[in-house]
């Protein structure tokens, strides 16, 4: 039965690594949507994670690996079943070698003929015999950070010009670790210590933050089947996300808009921190992302928030000039900053992608800018990093909107404080182990 389970957990991810590639699927919803539909549960939804995003995170290293063992060129399947087989060979160490073989010659016969199964069992067992060939040859230092860590090349060398080589491949290095699961207590409902001792009830293993005062580590257990998430204890959040309402400086009865809300995350998390006083207003585009948000605010019981189906662009339609004491704008980005979470995303972005979203990040700050009250807030925040979309953009926004002017961020936690330069901050998701993030904040002036 167990060995059932594995092979289906093989199939599954072999069907995902094909999607991806030829379709330029999104991994993480094509795997929620596989779990769900195959009833994957327990150890095997770890595994078939595990084999997908671990197969997408080193697809440049594994197709190095290959190629001294190719003699010609594979069809797109028979390349996935290669790069899965020889990822749990090189990088995993309870799967013995005789197992992935066995199952990548057993994936060939189904899919194609005896003669693909033949040559898949050739390479694998030429690769068990000889070893892969060593990432030193390589001798261009931004080729083999590209090669060794799965980054393109375009991108490891833009990165190292603006934040050097050292930092660019420590960047690269920890993009290929999962992220540890974190989660926001809503404190207007309990507090930190209560929700832990919730959690540690039903058996999750949950460590402090040291960094948020409201978040939380979930070491073991999948914090979105607990009761305490069900009942709107708290949200899964990453940490460099929760440091935007710091940003914010909010206080009660305050009216804020979150001009590019969805999911929601951190429009409840703002709402929380108003301790569901005042108005935070939601935008977002998409009607279904709109649900999204609304039924996050529902599960955590916060009715202080208004949720609009609207292009942000198009916000001074919805409301008068001067409106709202502070202004957030998520903008959409390259997403650069979540490798870990959605690895795909390095091989699909390309260098014009940057350039292209800059025009609609300032598109999006000079629509909502005149909704802001004199002395109020706006912060601007991505999820990526790169030096020409984020202090680029904020650079030019100063340039265009003559009554803002930089605002210091000086209300972070600690332990991001000294990451500050001004009135922004670029986090590196080496820096803490969250996401690689960007903040800054402006003032309207008087």
């Amino acid at each position: 039965m167990m060995k059932n389970r594995k092979k289906l957990v093989r199939e599954v991810a072999l069907d995902i690594l094909e999607a991806v590639e030829k379709h330029q699927s999104y991994s993480n919803l094509l795997l929620h949507s596989a779990i769900e539909k195959n009833a994957i549960t327990g150890p095997d939804i770890g595994l078939l994670t595990e084999l997908t995003y671990g197969t997408i995170q080193r697809k440049y290293t594994l197709d190095y690996y290959l190629a001294p063992f190719l003699k010609k060129k594979v069809e797109p399947w028979v390349r996935e079943i290669l790069r899965l087989s020889l990822y749990q060979i090189v990088f995993l160490d309870k799967i013995p070698d005789r197992a992935v073989i066995y199952e990548a010659v057993e994936m060939a016969k189904k899919r194609g003929h005896k003669g693909i199964a033949s040559m898949v069992n050739g390479v694998l067992r030429s690769i068990q015999r000889k070893g892969v060939p060593s990432l030193e040859l390589i001798e261009d230092p931004v080729e083999r950070i590209s090669i060794e860590t799965s980054h393109p090349q375009w991108l490891v060398r833009r990165w190292s010009d603006q934040f050097g080589l050292e930092r660019t491949k420590t960047m690269c290095e920890t993009n290929l670790i999962a992220p540890t699961q974190t989660a926001r207590v809503n404190l207007t409902k309990a507090t930190r210590d209560e929700v832990i001792e919730l959690l540690r009830q039903e058996g999750f293993q949950v460590e402090k933050s040291e960094m948020i005062p409201e978040a939380v580590h979930i070491l073991r257990g999948n914090m979105a089947r607990s009761t305490a998430f069900q009942k709107g204890f708290l949200t899964i959040q990453d940490e460099s996300s929760m440091i935007v309402a710091y940003a914010l400086q909010l206080e009660e009865h305050m009216k804020v808009l979150d001009a590019c809300a969805a999911p929601g995350g951190k429009t409840t998390h703002l709402a929380e921190v108003l301790n569901n006083t005042g108005e935070v207003y939601a935008l977002d585009l998409h009607q279904h992302k709109v649900k999204l948000i609304k039924d996050n605010a529902g599960r955590l019981d916060l009715t202080n928030i208004q949720v609009r189906s609207t292009d942000s662009r198009k916000a001074n339609k919805l409301f008068p000039k001067e409106s709202f004491d502070r202004i957030l704008v998520d903008a959409p980005c390259s997403g650069l900053g979540v490798v870990r979470r959605k690895p795909d995303i390095k091989y699909t972005k390309q260098e014009k992608d940057l350039r292209s979203l800059q025009k609609v990040q300032l598109d999006i700050l000079s629509a909502v800018a005149p909704l802001l009250k004199k002395d109020g807030l706006l912060v601007y925040s991505t999820c990526t990093v790169d030096r020409e979309e984020n202090e680029g953009t904020i650079k030019q926004f100063l340039e265009n909107e003559r009554e803002f002017e930089p605002e210091m961020l000086t209300t972070l936690p600690e332990p991001i404080q000294s990451l500050t330069t001004g009135h922004f901050v670029q986090i590196f998701p080496q820096d803490f182990g969250g996401d690689g993030f960007f903040i800054s904040s402006f003032r309207k002036k008087v």
